[in-house]
């Protein structure tokens, strides 16, 4: 059994790690997924943005005479390095303003923080293959800075300028090749993903939570229910071998006293020897028997009798108004009334009281006591079988914790109801209507 629950235990802690794997997955992917989407929008959104620089107010297009000069310019070394890299330092710089204004206006609704830059990565001139850069140059850049980019577009033009000499023949034929990227980046990216997925998030949480707790009780609930099933085992062995010998010895008794007739003994000691009999049954086969005999109205009076015969240091008083015969076996009412008495007397009562009546074609039992009392927290669980209360349990007389399980289940067979309320230190009081029909 337990190597079993240790299997399952194991499969249930594999499924549970494969489930939080795919979820990990799920949600891993589903974020690469709209990460790519959004990626895709902004980068439709921006493909054509650098034609509109122009009219933005910033440093002209590819096809601008100004970039070509200052490249002839740079070629014939008429400016220098500083220069040529300056010319582009400020017209980014001129730009920035108007391109952020452009990129933020273009996402506002969106909510996109977008940071894009354009650079020039190689500028040839033709005619004798001269590079002119050795790193790039950033023509236009937001006032988000790129650090990653994770779009990037390329292209390629060339720019072509000739100049003519003063009689009119052909001079100069300069020709550059440039090649550009630019990059684009969601600085908020994350933020974003995580908002629009938020509910999924949680969902995929809320079902991994539940898996765990489920996965949580039922371990306890297994290694409990174990518990009570060596308990129980050994509870059953233990009553089955202690009450044979106590039968045993009352039969003989019984016979021994029939040879010299004790009116006062002999039907005590039949009842005692009937009604282990009958625990024994109960324990064995849940309050099924065999004959049923009804409950007469002299019989509440023997029961309480041998009550008062088995504990004559408490004082038993009986107050019954049952003048007829009725249709509930006699053996289970005997049951109900000593398990009600015996757990009194466990509790340290020393007087008890039990009013029985049969009015409106119900049979209302009520039992109380002064003992020591039951804690709020324990009421709940008083008739669980082989529920002990966990304190004030400091009397000489113990218990098995079935005593009351079997008030209930008496009560339960005849579709009747139970109440106990009580005081600790002070008094306890057990109520029930049983239900009947002549």
């Amino acid at each position: 059994m337990m190597s079993k629950s240790k299997y399952l235990i194991a499969l249930f802690a594999a499924l549970f790690l494969l489930l939080l794997g795919i979820q990990a997955y799920f949600m891993y992917k589903t974020y690469q997924v709209k990460e790519r989407e959004i990626y895709r929008t902004v980068h439709e959104g921006l493909t054509n943005y650098t034609d509109k620089l122009e009219d933005l107010g910033g440093i002209a297009n590819k096809t601008d005479d100004s970039i070509q000069k200052i490249l002839i310019r740079y070629h014939d070394k008429k400016i220098s390095k500083k220069d040529f890299l300056a010319y582009f330092e400020k017209n980014r710089k001129a730009n920035e303003k108007h391109l952020s204004n452009y990129v933020d206006s273009r996402f506002k609704k969106e909510g996109y923080k977008i940071a894009t830059k354009t650079e020039y990565i190689s500028i040839i001139y033709i005619p004798d293959s001269t590079h002119l850069i050795n790193q790039p140059i950033t023509v236009y850049e937001t006032r988000n800075k790129v650090t990653a980019p994770k779009i990037s577009n390329t292209g390629k033009w060339e720019t072509t300028s000739k100049s003519s000499t003063k009689d009119g023949r052909p001079g100069r034929n300069d020709s550059f090749l440039l090649k550009s990227t630019t990059g684009f980046e969601i600085l908020n990216i994350k933020t974003i993903i995580f908002k629009e997925l938020a509910l999924l998030t949680i969902c995929c949480a809320a079902i991994l939570a539940s898996v765990l707790l489920i996965y949580i009780f039922t371990i306890k609930n297994l290694a409990r229910q174990q518990k009570q099933i060596e308990v129980l085992h050994t509870v059953v062995d233990n009553i089955s071998h202690e009450f044979k010998t106590p039968i045993a010895t009352l039969k003989i008794a019984s016979k021994a006293l029939k040879k010299e007739w004790n009116p006062e003994t002999l039907p005590l000691i039949d009842r005692q020897i009937s009604r282990l009999e009958n625990l024994m049954l109960q324990l064995h086969r849940d309050e099924t028997a065999g004959e049923v005999r009804s409950v007469k109205p002299e019989d509440w009076s023997f029961f309480v009798q041998d009550l008062a015969f088995t504990y004559p240091e408490t004082n038993f008083e009986l107050t019954s108004q049952v003048s007829k015969e009725l249709p509930f076996d006699k053996n289970l009412m005997e049951t109900l009334i000593k398990n009600l008495g015996e757990n009194s007397v466990k509790y340290g009562a020393s007087h008890i009281k039990i009013n029985i009546n049969d009015s409106s074609q119900h049979l209302k039992i009520e039992v109380h006591d002064n003992g020591c009392g039951i804690e709020k927290k324990e009421l709940d669980h008083i008739f669980e079988k082989f529920y002990r209360i966990q304190s004030n349990n400091v009397h000489n007389t113990k218990g098995l914790g079935l005593g009351l399980y079997f008030v209930k289940k008496i009560v339960m067979k005849y579709h009747g109801s139970i109440e106990v309320s009580s005081r600790p230190k002070t008094e306890t009081a057990f109520k029930i209507s049983i239900p009947y029909e002549n």
